[in-house]
C-alpha cells in the first residue's frame, strides 16, 4: 500500500524494508522450523520402514466412526480393507461413514463417480472372521474397554496368519496392558488415529515394551501408505499428544474454579493462535470423551492431572451436554440457513459455571495464556526426560499435527525459547501454589540457569 504511490526504486526500497522485518520475525523463523521439522519426520519414518512389506490387505475390527474413517482412509489409498463388527447396523453405520466422505468429495469435483464406486468397492463388510486369513494388518477400534479389547485379540488372534500385525486405535489405555492377553505381542502396538480420520494428519505409532521392530516399521509404512505422518512413541497413558493436552485442558478448568469467563479464555487463546478455544475445542472432542480421559489420565499420573471434584467437565458430562454430538456443552449447536452447525451463547451454562467456580479472580491476558500453556509444556517437558519420543521435533511436530498448534509459534518447546526459559521459569514461580499442575520440571530449571534452549543446534 505504501509503495502503490512511491516510484519503481523507492517503492522496491520500501518492500525490502518490509521483507527484511518479516524474515527476521519468530513467525518466520517458527514456519521455517515447521517445513524443517515436516522434513525430519519423513526421513526418519522412511529410515523406520525402510525394511517393512508393503501391506496389501488390511482389516478394521468395530465399524463405528472412527472404524469407518480408517476403512475409508485404508481403502482410499489403495489398500483393500475387511471392516468387520458384531452386528448388520454397525457395518452399516461404517459403510455410511465411508460413504459421506466419498460423497463430499464427488460433490466437489475431486473424484469421478467410477474412482468414489472404486473405493466404496475395496471396502468389504463383513460379520465373521472367514477372510482373515490372508490379512497383514489388523487395525482394531472397538469400544474403550480393556476387557472387551481383550476378548477380542484372543479371538482375533486364532483367526489369523502367524505374519499379521495387530494395532489398536485405542486412544487412553496402554499397549503393555492389551500386549499382556497376546500370545504374540511382539506384532501388537498401538496405531492411534485422529477424529477426523480423513483430516488429521497424524497417526501415533505406539511401541509396546514387547513390540518388535520390525512391527514399527510396519506399521509406520501402512500410515505412509495411508497418507499419514506417522511418530513412533513409546508406550504411556495418553501416549503424547493427548498426554500433553490434557493439563492444558486442566488448566482451563482451574481457570473456571477462578471465576474466569469461558467465552474469554476462548477468546485470548485464539487471539495468541489456537483455531477454537479449549470450551469450544471440549464441545468438539465430546464431553463425555473427554470425561472418560480425565479419568484415565487423572489416575496415570496422580495430582498433577486430576480435576478435582465437580470441576466443569464431569458437570456438564452428569448433565448429558455432551457437545456437538447433542447440540449442548458449554455452547449450544444448531445448523444455519445453509445446514452448517453454528455455536451459541445459552445463558442455561451458567448454572454449571457458578457450580464449578470456587473464587473470583482477575487475571490478565497474558496471565491466562500462561495459565493455560505452562501445564502443556511442563508436561511436553516430562515426555521428553522420560523418553517419550526421542526428539523436541516430534513434541512440537506431533501437537501441530494432531493438535491444531499455531504453526507460526511451531509447537509448545519453540514457544518456550521464543519466551526465553528463564523468563519461563522466573514468570512460572508464581503459579506453584496452584498445585501439581504447575510444578516446574527440574530439567527445565536446569536448561534455563545454563541458558540453552530446546531448538540449540538444531536441524
Amino acid at each position: 500500500a505504501e509503495g502503490a504511490y512511491l516510484k519503481r526504486e523507492d517503492a522496491i526500497r520500501k518492500e525490502s524494508e518490509y521483507f527484511i522485518k518479516c524474515a527476521r520475525s519468530t513467525a518466520a523463523d517458527s514456519l521455517i522450523k515447521v517445513f524443517l521439522g515436516d522434513q525430519y519426520l519423513k526421513k526418519v519414518s522412511k529410515k523406520v520402514s525402510k525394511e517393512a512389506a508393503p501391506i496389501k490387505n488390511a482389516a478394521v475390527l468395530g465399524a463405528g466412526i472412527m472404524g469407518g474413517g480408517i476403512a475409508y482412509q485404508s481403502a482410499s489409498s489403495g489398500v483393500s480393507v475387511l471392516m468387520k463388527d458384531i452386528n448388520q447396523p454397525a457395518l452399516e453405520l461404517g459403510l455410511t461413514e465411508a460413504g459421506k466422505l466419498l460423497s463430499k468429495q464427488h460433490q466437489r469435483g475431486k473424484i469421478t463417480a467410477e474412482q468414489m464406486n472404486g473405493v466404496m468397492g475395496a471396502i468389504t463388510p463383513t460379520l465373521t472372521y472367514g477372510d482373515f486369513g490372508n490379512i497383514d494388518f489388523v487395525t482394531e477400534a472397538v469400544v474403550e474397554n480393556l476387557d472387551i479389547k481383550n476378548k477380542v485379540f484372543a479371538d482375533l488372534e486364532n483367526q489369523i496368519s502367524d505374519d499379521t500385525i495387530i494395532a489398536s486405535n485405542t486412544s487412553t489405555l496402554s499397549i503393555n496392558d492389551m500386549a499382556k492377553s497376546l500370545k504374540k505381542p511382539e506384532r501388537f502396538c498401538g496405531l492411534h488415529f485422529f477424529n477426523p480420520v480423513h483430516r488429521m494428519p497424524l497417526v501415533e505409532v505406539v511401541r509396546g515394551e514387547k513390540t518388535s521392530e520390525e512391527t514399527i516399521g510396519r506399521a509406520v509404512a501402512y500410515s505412509l501408505q495411508m497418507g499419514k505422518t506417522p511418530i513412533v512413541v513409546n508406550d504411556c497413558s495418553g501416549f503424547l499428544v493427548n498426554r500433553i493436552l490434557f493439563p492444558y485442558l486442566a488448566g482451563f478448568t482451574k481457570l473456571i474454579e477462578d471465576g474466569i469467563d469461558f467465552q474469554r479464555i476462548d477468546k485470548v487463546m485464539e487471539k495468541w493462535g489456537w483455531p477454537m478455544g479449549p470450551a469450544y475445542l471440549l464441545d468438539v472432542i465430546g464431553i463425555d470423551t473427554a470425561d472418560h480421559c480425565t479419568h484415565v489420565i487423572g489416575g496415570a499420573y496422580g495430582d498433577r492431572m486430576k480435576f478435582g471434584e465437580g470441576n466443569i467437565i464431569n458437570l456438564l458430562y452428569k448433565a448429558e451436554r455432551l457437545g456437538q454430538k447433542n447440540g449442548k456443552g458449554f455452547y449450544t449447536f444448531a445448523p444455519d440457513k445453509r445446514g452448517r452447525v453454528k455455536k451459541a451463547y445459552n445463558e442455561d451454562i451458567e448454572s454449571f459455571i457458578n457450580e464449578a467456580k470456587k473464587g473470583s479472580s482477575d487475571l490478565l491476558d497474558e496471565e491466562i495464556v500462561e495459565r493455560m500453556m505452562f501445564p502443556m509444556l511442563f508436561e511436553a517437558v516430562r515426555c521428553l526426560d522420560e523418553k517419550i519420543v526421542e526428539s523436541h521435533i516430534e513434541v512440537d511436530m506431533g501437537l501441530l499435527l494432531g493438535l491444531g498448534f499455531p504453526p507460526f509459534r511451531t509447537g509448545v518447546l519453540k514457544y518456550a525459547d521464543d519466551v526465553g526459559l528463564a523468563n519461563v521459569v522466573k514468570n512460572a514461580e508464581k503459579y506453584v501454589n496452584l498445585g501439581a499442575l504447575y510444578e516446574i520440571p527440574e530439567s527445565l530449571k536446569t536448561k534455563a540457569s545454563e541458558n540453552e534452549t530446546f531448538y540449540q543446534g538444531a536441524q
